[in-house]
């Protein structure tokens, strides 16, 4: 597929390549890794063709595409996004254009009839040409693509220059993944992707037929996607057979025998010098030192990466709330004519960790701004409980930082007394070290911005967190330093984040934004996944299809043994509508009975639940916190239980009103 042979490559006095050879296959799937500036990005820039090594070759087959997706910078304008998307695959539309020509050309009764035969010849090409690079089903995988990706439908005929950046990059997502080139690489391809699209991008990356190369810093979409892991480390790349979760282990592995070998060496070196020394002016052992000094010239010393610090941080103390913490009473929010959300009820109590999901654009960010108090209800009320005390990250944070001031100033900048030794710390933890802290903040790339505002907010007490996005332009190893300290963190949680791996640790309870509602569940991300697809199963089973009844055409010759099986043929439909009248008939007492049975197992629940919260409302309830976690956790389940019964009651109730229509 393609072969990297003896690539070397450097900027300034600093070598990210050298003498370096690897191959990839048809099919193979890879994650590229590595700290940050050891050359990821070079190394697929090479591959795409946009930049060349120093020495050595990028070896690839005659007839490979190539689809390359960088990290950002790409614009559209000037057609609308079924257009753009389309416009990768000019062949096709070309086939398309000329097959529409030649149909006009047959049609048109000033052409000459002698013309016909080639022009029927040439149309028959074309179409055939056509089926085979799949153009009869290219309007429909564009319509797939683009929903997946998190288009609404009425957003193809919109011009691309009205979408923003995050939009942009997935308009060059979507043409990428149409035009399904030999060799797939992509940079941060989920860093402007909610978790709907990402988990509809990493079950088609999953399936896809060619060799695919991608960076990313979402360990759960590298665990779906990739086969292979190859790590940029020493100047070279070295190969991880399996996944991410996998490359972890054995990496850490790999280097625990590196350094143990690199003990050795050195102690080795160490002993050999040292004989040296101490015989250097001693005629009779002149040449066992002569010998001793080659072997120390020929020794080729182990390169060992400097060990990754790690960082533990811990938020500073605050008082502890109230039990209830923020209470939204009949809340709406509307901009202009969008109804972004209808009129809800939602309580937030002490030690929630709730993460908001819901696709981009269906109001997340706008219960976000309610819940932080930034914005005000337009209906309803926002209340906030007994000594709550707020950090609200909003996804411009950055912005809000002073241009004027260094990365280091802006952390010591109102941070408490006992968490400024921990600074420099915390910086390095997210990727500001040396003389990154002096840079002023004006200079800093968007990224930075971003990690410098996450660290700053983890510098101030509260017990009450509200992170929108925190996650988005942070590495693997940031973003764990970040979930170590909020599992830690014994305050409330409230957060989006499009990082999959981060949800699932961190959230206990989900909220639903979509469609003008926030529903709450109560569970991991995974249970409310798998609650989501038990609902569409159920709806599924519950629509009816209609039956197509084939019809025969009767000819002459069987009209007179159709006329002497009629009274037979009637009987036998009379017999057979009573037998589906009786068959329906005990269905539905048996739905009936089923339907009891949910309602009286709902008001079982509904009332052991009531119980359970009278019980939880008692003022002494936190003082023994085991059998308190314990009551807790069969509360939920009563929940989940309740919710289930629910759906599947409905469920029942569409399947009777479908039956009696």
């Amino acid at each position: 597929m393609i072969h990297l042979s003896a690539i070397s490559k450097g900027f300034g006095a600093r070598t990210l390549l050298q003498e370096v050879t690897w191959q990839l296959g048809p099919g193979d799937r890879v994650g590229l890794c590595g700290p940050n500036g050891a050359g990821k990005t070079t190394l697929l820039k090479m591959m795409a063709g946009s930049e060349d090594p120093d020495t050595g070759r990028v070896v690839k087959p005659n007839g490979l595409t190539v689809g390359y997706l960088p990290q950002d910078g790409l614009v559209h304008s000037g057609r609308t996004v079924v257009d753009e998307v389309k416009c990768g695959q000019q062949q096709v539309l070309d086939l398309k254009r000329e097959m529409h020509s030649l149909e006009h050309q047959l049609g048109d009764a000033s052409v000459p009839a002698a013309d016909h035969p080639r022009l029927l010849e040439r149309y028959s090409e074309a179409q055939e040409a056509f089926e085979r690079q799949d153009g009869y089903a290219l309007d429909q995988r564009v319509d797939t693509i683009l929903r997946g990706l998190g288009f609404a439908k009425e957003d193809g005929k919109r011009q691309c220059h009205t979408f923003s950046g995050g939009w942009q990059m997935r308009i060059a997502l979507a043409t990428l993944l149409l035009g399904r080139p030999n060799l797939l690489l992509l940079d941060e391809p989920t860093n402007h992707l909610d978790l709907e699209a990402r988990n509809w991008l990493e079950t088609y990356l999953a399936e896809y037929p060619h060799a695919v190369i991608l960076v990313s810093h979402d360990r759960f979409f590298l665990d779906a996607v990739v086969t292979r892991i190859t790590e940029i480390s020493l100047k070279t790349l070295t190969d991880y057979p399996g996944t991410y979760s996998t490359y972890i282990s054995e990496r850490d592995a790999r280097l625990a025998r590196l350094r143990e070998a690199k003990r050795r060496q050195d102690d080795e070196i160490a002993r050999v010098r040292q004989f040296v020394n101490r015989f250097r002016y001693q005629a009779t052992k002149a040449a066992q030192v002569q010998s001793r000094l080659k072997m120390l010239s020929k020794i080729v010393p182990i390169e060992v990466p400097p060990e990754r610090k790690v960082v533990h941080f811990k938020f500073p103390k605050c008082r502890k709330s109230g039990r209830s913490v923020i209470t939204l009473a009949g809340a709406s929010k509307a901009y202009n004519t969008t109804a972004v959300l209808r009129p809800f009820e939602l309580l937030i109590e002490r030690g929630s960790r709730i993460a908001l999901v819901g696709p981009n654009g269906s109001g997340k960010s706008t219960l976000m701004r309610l819940l932080a108090g930034v914005e005000s209800p337009d209906t309803g009320s926002r209340t906030e409980g007994h000594q709550f005390t707020m950090q609200y990250f909003a996804q411009d944070e950055a912005s809000r930082l002073e241009p004027t001031l260094t990365v280091h100033d802006t952390l010591v900048a109102g941070a408490p007394l006992d968490a400024v030794p921990a600074i420099r710390n915390i910086l390095g933890a997210f990727l500001f070290s040396e003389d990154d802290v002096y840079k002023r903040v004006g200079v800093l790339s968007g990224g930075e911005r971003t990690r410098l505002a996450v660290a700053r907010m983890l510098l101030h007490p509260a017990n009450t967190l509200l992170l929108d996005e925190p996650t988005n332009h942070l590495d693997i190893d940031s973003t764990d330093v970040l979930l170590e300290a909020l599992m830690a963190f014994d305050g409330t949680l409230i957060f989006v984040s499009h990082d999959r791996y981060f949800v699932d640790r961190l959230a206990t309870q989900i909220i639903e934004v979509g469609q003008g509602e926030a529903l709450v569940y109560p569970g991991t991300y995974e249970e409310f996944c798998w609650n989501r697809t038990q609902r569409v199963a159920i709806n599924k089973m519950s629509t009816t299809r209609p039956i197509k009844q084939s019809t025969q055409k009767v000819t002459g010759r069987t009209k007179v043994a159709d006329q002497k099986r009629a009274p037979a043929d009637a009987r036998k439909r009379r017999r057979l509508a009573a037998d589906a009248r009786k068959r329906q008939q005990r269905s539905v007492e048996a739905q009936h009975r089923r339907v009891t049975a949910i309602e009286q197992k709902i008001n079982d629940r509904e009332a052991a639940l009531k119980k359970l919260e009278v019980t939880m409302s008692q003022p002494d309830f936190y003082k023994e916190p085991k059998s308190a976690n314990t009551l807790v956790a069969e509360h939920q389940a009563l929940m989940w239980e309740i919710g289930d019964l629910m759906h599947e009651w409905e469920a029942l109730q569409n399947t009777s009103e479908s039956k009696r229509k």
